[in-house]
């Protein structure tokens, strides 16, 4: 009995996969106008030792206090916007 429950479990992640891929929305090359509260989600290195991806969200001052240009590094880093 347990390899059928294994079989179906599998074939449900195997079948809702591909949907769930093309739901996601490309990322706009240049990042979209916001207000001050507007926060911007971009990769980051991750931490020393790690191999998990970051991700930040802060708002464009935010950014230019740690010298990231939004402008600049959205096309390649961008992920998101919140706001």
């Amino acid at each position: 009995m347990a390899p059928k429950a294994l079989l179906f479990t599998l074939s449900l992640i195997a079948a809702a996969s591909p949907l769930s891929a093309n739901s996601l929305e490309p990322v706009p090359l240049d990042p979209p106008a916001g207000t001050e509260t507007t926060q911007y989600c971009m990769h980051v290195e991750p931490n020393t030792g790690s191999r998990v991806e970051a991700v930040r969200c802060w708002t464009r001052a935010q950014w230019a206090e740690q010298g990231v240009d939004v402008d600049k590094d959205w096309a390649k880093e961008g992920v998101r916007v919140v706001g």
